[in-house]
């Protein structure tokens, strides 16, 4: 009897899924649990589909974002801590057939970088924003990050996060919704197959707002874990961020064609 290759049975008619191109072949360096992986593939996958790979320059700044470089295989420029949103700006105002996006973590993007994300926001700038938001400072040291939520303890609230003494944790994707440059403001999740297939969708509609010119900015809110940062294994993050994250930060659409989901 003959040997029968892996060609043989993976035949292209039988093909279910395969790993993007636009993926590089380095190992995944997240911690095992991570949103940041399946995000990354998510983003990749929706260009390639777009036929986009060859027009796309993405920016991601400093933490566990700026890890992106080594998996992302389109064009991409680092970016100081949170300033990609004004990197992205001058590159997209400069090539504006060019696919633009930042990848950004909560504590870039809405700490050290609020200005420049509202600002963007509110121009409208035509980029997309891919905002990942596990509630911590994850390459750090797990401290507090704007998103943190009351009550919640880090590395810098040992107690959890006392709203009196801290501030309050803030909404930014919330805020960003009501600036009239945003025109696309929705809130995902990539813990379970049901909640990636929703995220993909929503990727991508924020990608063909770029391509079809749409008047303003696309902003994607990723609600991730942070399993190392929050001392859980990856199965009790997922069931935390569930029970504490989705109450305070509801999955769904926000702002759809420049309109607020009523």
């Amino acid at each position: 009897m003959s040997e029968i290759s892996i060609k043989d049975i993976i035949k292209p008619e039988n093909l279910v899924y395969q790993k993007t191109k636009l993926m590089t072949d380095k190992p995944l360096s997240y911690c095992p649990g991570c949103g940041h992986g399946t995000t990354h593939r998510l983003v990749m996958e929706v260009i390639e589909e777009l036929g986009k790979e060859n027009d796309t320059i993405g920016v991601a700044p400093v933490g566990c974002s700026v890890l992106a470089y080594e998996f992302m295989n389109v064009d991409m420029q680092e970016a100081a801590h949170g300033r990609a949103p004004a990197l992205a700006t001058a590159i997209k105002r400069l090539w504006p057939d060019k696919v633009v996006f930042t990848y950004q973590g909560d504590g870039d993007l809405a700490a050290i970088g609020t200005a420049e994300t509202i600002h963007a926001c509110n121009r409208g700038e035509k980029i997309v924003i891919v905002f990942i938001n596990n509630g911590i400072y994850g390459m750090t040291g797990g401290q507090m990050a704007p998103t943190t939520l009351e009550g919640m303890k880090t590395s810098t609230t040992p107690y959890g996060r006392d709203a009196a003494l801290m501030g309050h944790p803030l909404k930014i994707t919330e805020l960003v919704a009501q600036l009239p440059g945003t025109y696309y403001v929705t809130r995902q999740s990539v813990h379970t197959p049901s909640a990636v297939r929703k995220a993909k969708r929503a990727i991508k509609k924020a990608f063909q707002n770029q391509l079809n010119d749409a008047p303003g900015l696309s902003f994607i809110e990723v609600v991730s874990n942070c399993n190392s940062g929050w001392k859980m294994t990856p199965v009790d993050a997922n069931h935390w961020m569930e029970e504490n994250m989705f109450p305070f930060y509801p999955i769904g659409d926000i702002k759809v064609d420049g309109e607020l989901v009523k």
